[in-house]
């Protein structure tokens, strides 16, 4: 039985590092940078962006020796795995690209964390590369669900689909029984990392690649008490645990979405509709910590299906909880957008929503906001 694992490879942003655009050298480079085709990460916990939608990170948690990935149009590749850890012990690291959060670090133009009641469909589609030899490794699919829609540390929840499992390794906890999801038979393993509960299903045989809806996984757990419907997903990973080499592993390609509503893509990021709005915006304010209020009214002459109101948060504001809208990042310049219930706007209609917060120096309030695009007038 594997001991507790995955909590080491959440526990850090990415760090500060330099960035070149040249393919065949190895390059150090931080959290969002832009990506083309051939970038190369050595740094540690080193990411990307590809295709202008998804993060690729290296995430190297669990050894010292040196890991390189090299972010592709549609991937990655492994291209340096040095070093081994013992195979009835955590893994050396997460490689892995992803669609929503993760420590802070939010893909682009995401519409997670998304409230699971709210989600119509996730379709996805991965195509995973694999090597032999001597390599110990797992390809994982993770899923993350929490209570709130936080953009930074552990998760509640993690949902691993293992694709493929070669060498003496095995998930955290113990089997389970087996379930049907998706069209196929898989072995479940539930279990905790003392962080977080971790619910595994693993493939009798390797899948090189696949289309399913991340939702039928999501509802698996929902349904053995290990998330609820009004949690939140969070982000959606795809890539590799190595305990020993890995050169090689790649994921040719990745994609994900998540549709809200009746199916719609909504939610920050994605909005749709004409726009012309007013806000009014209050709040109260304690010593280092605020609620916000937050009321928008559509002001136009036709309906708004699914709106996304943003604005910049001051200096040293963060947001810690909301409600009635997802709200992503947590600090800067921020997006809120409906859940399903509250998508439509006719004309003259309002919707409120709300957050709280944390601040330091001086508080004040936003000075714009922008409804799918346009600007508002403020109450």
């Amino acid at each position: 039985m594997q001991p507790p694992r995955h909590q080491a490879r959440r526990m850090r942003a990415v760090s500060g590092a330099i960035l070149t655009s040249l393919a065949a050298l190895a390059v150090l480079l931080t959290g969002t940078s832009t990506s083309h085709a051939d970038t190369t990460i050595c740094e540690q916990f080193g990411s990307t962006t590809i295709q202008g939608r998804y993060v690729v990170q290296n995430n190297r948690w669990g050894t010292s020796a040196s890991q390189c990935i090299t972010a592709t149009d549609s991937g990655f590749r492994v291209t340096q795995a040095d070093g081994s850890v013992p195979t009835n012990g955590a893994p050396k690291s997460y490689p892995s690209v992803y669609n929503g959060c993760h420590y802070t670090n939010c893909s682009p133009g995401t519409n997670l964390p998304a409230r699971v009641n709210s989600i119509a469909d996730a379709p996805t589609s991965i195509s995973y590369g694999y090597v032999g030899g001597d390599a110990a490794y797992n390809a994982s699919y993770d899923i993350w669900l929490d209570p709130t829609p936080r953009t930074d540390g552990v998760n509640r929840t993690e949902i691993m689909i293992w694709f493929n499992k070669v060498g003496p390794i095995q998930p955290i906890g113990s089997q389970v029984g087996t379930a049907s999801v998706g069209g196929r038979t898989w072995q479940v393993w539930s279990g905790g990392n003392g962080t977080n509960d971790v619910l595994s299903f693993v493939a009798p045989s390797a899948i090189d690649s696949w289309s399913f809806n991340v939702m039928d996984f999501v509802r698996q757990a929902v349904s053995r008490g290990l998330a609820q419907n009004d949690w939140y997903l969070t982000s959606i990973q795809a890539g590799f645990e190595p305990w020993r080499n890995g050169a090689g592993l790649a994921v040719n390609s990745f994609s994900s979405s998540v549709n809200l509503g009746s199916g719609s893509p909504g939610g920050p990021g994605t909005p749709g509709g004409p726009a012309s709005c007013k806000v009014s915006y209050g709040t109260s304010v304690w010593q280092g910590g605020f609620t916000a209020d937050v009321t928008l009214t559509n002001t136009g002459s036709s309906p708004v299906n699914g709106w996304n109101l943003a604005f910049t948060l001051p200096a040293g504001q963060t947001i810690t909880s909301a409600w009635n809208a997802g709200i992503t990042p947590s600090s800067g310049a921020v997006k809120a957008g409906n859940l399903a219930h509250n998508a439509a706007l006719a004309p003259g209609d309002r919707v409120s929503f709300g957050f709280q917060g944390s601040y330091t120096g001086s508080f004040g309030k936003p000075s714009a906001f922008s409804l799918n695009g346009t600007s508002c007038t403020t109450a």
